[in-house]
């Protein structure tokens, strides 16, 4: 699954659209962000790793890294 897709099923989960998205994040870090600067973001995959913190944060998720070797 690409980020785009994981994106759009965690704001749906959420009943999150990406206007309110974007108001979240503009709210957390002070920078702007639109609709269509998220959805632009998506759509070209652009999305930063320190973006994608932001949103999971917003939306109450957090990323983690696994190291697979300790499985």
């Amino acid at each position: 699954m690409h980020i785009r897709e994981k994106i759009k099923s965690l704001l749906a989960l959420k009943c999150v659209t990406i206007t309110r998205l974007a108001e979240l994040m503009t709210e957390k870090t002070g920078k702007k962000y639109t609709f269509q600067s998220i959805s632009h973001k998506l759509r070209l995959n652009r999305l930063t790793l320190a973006e994608a913190y932001i949103i999971a944060d917003v939306l109450g998720y957090r990323i983690e890294f696994i190291d697979k070797e300790l499985k």
